[in-house]
This record gives C-alpha cells, structure tokens and sequence, in this order.
C-alpha cells in the first residue's frame, strides 16, 4: 500500500531560533525551508500528491504557492522543485490531480482537459487523475430526493466524459504522465457502475473520490462493489486514510491512498495533536499573544496590561522547558501554563490533558529526526515552525503504523483517532 502525501507547502525553516522565535534575516523559503522527506531520516510517504488548485487557485482565489513557485514548478518540474532524489533505495513518485473539493460549488469544474494534462506534463508528474466534479452526498438505500439525485447523475456522467476526453488526448499527444480516470459515486452501485464505464474506456488505474466523509462501513461497501467489476485495475483512494483498514481495502484492489490527515491533526485537532504508539497525545497551547487579535483589542482597550501578558506567556514557555530539562515538577509548569491560558481567555480547560502528555513525555522516546533536535519544543501548540514539525514527527509515527498494518502488524498497536 503506497502513502501519497498531499502538498500544501508546508515546510519548515532548519535554522529557526525556538527561544528567540526568529529566522534567519537572509532566509529563502523555497531554497532553506526543508519538506519532510528532508528533515527525517527516512521519508514518511511513497509519494507526493500535488493539486493543481493548491497551485493556481480557484474561481480567483490564490492558490498556495507564489507566482514564483508556480513558474519554478513548471519550469524545474516536480522533482527538482520538491527536491526528489532519483538515487535513493525507495523513489518517492508524484502524482497530480485537481482538487475536486475545492470547486465543488461551481456546476461545472474549472480546467479543462488540456490545461490538466499540460500541468501534468510541465510538472513532469509520474501519475495524473482525470477531472472529477465530486459528488456532495451518499445514498446507499436509494432515498435520496430526485432532483439532488439528477444533480448526482449529472456530475457522475460529465466526470466520465472529462475522463474519456483526457484519455483521449493523452493518447494522442503522446503524454508521459501515467493516467488515472476519476471515479465518483453516491452508492455502492454507482460507483460500481463509474469504474465499469471507466475501463471500458481503457483505463488500468482508476482514483476514487468523494469519499472523504464517509465512515469506513460505507467505504468498504463501495469497494467491494468495486471490486466485482474493476477487472484487475489498480485502485487509487482520494483523501481517505484509515490506517486500521489497509488489509481490507488492499484485498479489494487498493494500491494507493492519499492524505494530509497526519499533519494536519497537528494542529487543526482538538485532542489528536502528536502520534504515538498505544495513544495520541494533547500538545501544549501557548499560542503567540502577539498574534492574537482579539487579545490585541483587549490591551489596546485597557482590559489587560500588555507587559502583564508578555510575563505570563514567556512563564509558561520557560517552564515547559525547565520541567522538560528536570528543573521544576508537574504541578509548577500545569500552574504556569493554566495561568496564562485562563489570562488570554482559553475556553477549555486542558489541565488533565496536559498533565497526561507531560508526564508520559513522548518526545523523549520518540527516534524521529524532528523530536530528536527540538525536543520539547515539539509538543508546544504554537505557530507554525513548531506545529509543522509535530506534523512531520506524526507522518514519521504514521508510516510506521502504516508499515506495521501492512504486514499483519495490527495487533501491536493500539490506535488513536487516526481519521
């Protein structure tokens, strides 16, 4: 089962200072940020998914990259601009697709197929998916209201006809990129009938998309649908990721998945922020009172004293980092940290949780390059230098599930919420 990564610029700067909070003042972004496949020792992912609405936007919005980047990306190719090595023992591959989710409102997608495919082959990917227009919703027990259903069966049949056209033209230009047909569906049967139409066409790899919502039940119930009528093509999922299933899923054609599931629970999850074996652990909110807007209004009206602020939040950095270095005990830093939170107006309390991350200090017994330099830093909530790498420490930790589930490991571990 081969881990695609999906791009969205997220890299990190090596030289961070984490007790001055500062870059380099001659940093480059593009040429001293590390991905992760640089900063640890093994890469966590086979693979690098890269949408083209992540680098072009949509509708005209700004994608994430840079007019800049975007240029370098064509102009280099993939390879270099993500600084792939072609020597190294496991190649790491690149695929592109469109990004479905992010026009999914439009009624029709934005690209057409010849500037999908000229993307493709600018960018030098190894594999491309047709454009998908993804279908918002599922019916397994056909309830679903008639006219959402013509709208579904709209969307299914222009995805098939934008496959058969970028087939189509990567046949007759020739195209390097080795192409997948965009499966989408509302049901088992529907899907079923997607991937049947799709290698009539001639397609050997299909991508299934639009399932990111659905509950593992409801993904297996389409891939064993699926399985009944793909006719030995390679299944490829779009943005699921269920660590637990991978024998199930593989047993029904799955070769490849996709996801940034693992970095970005670093800091978009409530509970979920740094892997590890057993449990998943709370990082540490201490989140740059700087930063804070709403904390900004409220100085600048006199509700709190800024100097007061500052004195608060540098205490609970330093004594996250005293109790890390055996200083101080639990209740000092936990005291620390709650004063600061209850200062700034934190909601939550998360004194148990953090009690529990600290105690059982993860970060000492991790071997991930990230946990191995920054130590304690990594288990700090706060901006993006520290986020990303518990990111990066989570894809590390992730691959290793991944590995483990792949050769009947699964009795080792016990999981977390890994979604």
């Amino acid at each position: 089962m081969r881990f695609f990564f999906a791009d969205s610029q997220d890299l990190v700067d090596p030289a961070y200072d984490f007790t001055r909070e500062t870059h380099d003042v001659f940093r480059l972004r593009q040429r001293d940020d590390r991905y992760p496949h640089e900063v640890l020792a093994e890469a966590p992912y086979d693979g690098l998914l890269i949408s083209k609405s992540i680098v072009d936007g949509v509708g005209g919005a700004s994608g994430r990259y840079t007019l800049g980047q975007k240029l370098r990306l064509r102009r280099l190719g993939a390879r270099r601009f993500f600084r792939l090595r072609d020597d190294e023992p496991e190649r790491i591959e690149t695929m592109g697709d469109c990004g479905a989710f992010s026009y999914a409102r439009q009624e029709v997608p934005p690209y057409s197929v010849d500037d999908v495919l000229g993307f493709y082959e600018d960018c030098g990917f190894d594999y491309g998916v047709s454009i998908d227009h993804v279908i918002l919703g599922f019916d397994r027990d056909g309830r679903a209201d008639p006219e959402m259903l013509r709208e579904w069966q709209s969307r299914q049949q222009l995805t098939i006809e934008l496959a058969a056209e970028f087939l189509d033209r990567h046949r007759t230009q020739r195209a390097r990129v080795k192409p997948l047909g965009a499966a989408q569906g509302w049901s088992p049967e529907s899907y079923a009938e997607s991937v049947r139409q799709l290698r009539e066409i001639g397609y050997e790899r299909i991508a299934i998309g639009g399932m990111v919502p659905l509950k593992t039940p409801a993904i297996i119930s389409v891939l064993r649908a699926v399985d009944e009528v793909r006719s030995g093509a390679q299944l490829h999922l779009l943005g699921v990721t269920r660590v637990e299933h991978v024998a199930t899923f593989a047993s029904f054609g799955v070769t490849s998945f996709d996801s940034t599931s693992p970095l970005r629970q670093a800091f978009m999850d409530d509970d979920d922020n740094y892997y590890w074996w057993g449990k998943n652990f709370v990082a540490v909110r201490v989140p740059p009172s700087e930063a804070n807007s709403r904390l900004r209004l409220k100085v600048r009206a006199g509700q709190l004293d800024h100097d007061r602020v500052l004195d608060f939040e540098r205490t609970a950095l330093r004594s996250i980092r005293r109790f890390a270095a055996d200083e101080i005990g639990l209740q000092e830093v936990l005291d620390a940290v709650h004063r600061y939170s209850e200062l700034i107006g934190e909601r939550k309390d998360r004194t148990s949780a953090y009690a529990e991350t600290l105690s059982e200090r993860p970060w000492t017994k991790c071997d991930c390059t990230v946990c191995m330099r920054v130590g304690v830093e990594v288990i700090i909530f706060r901006g993006a230098e520290r986020n990303r790498r518990r990111g990066f420490h989570n894809l590390h930790v992730f691959s290793k599930r991944l590995a483990l589930h792949g050769v009947g490991g699964a009795a080792l571990l016990l999981e977390g919420k890994v979604s």
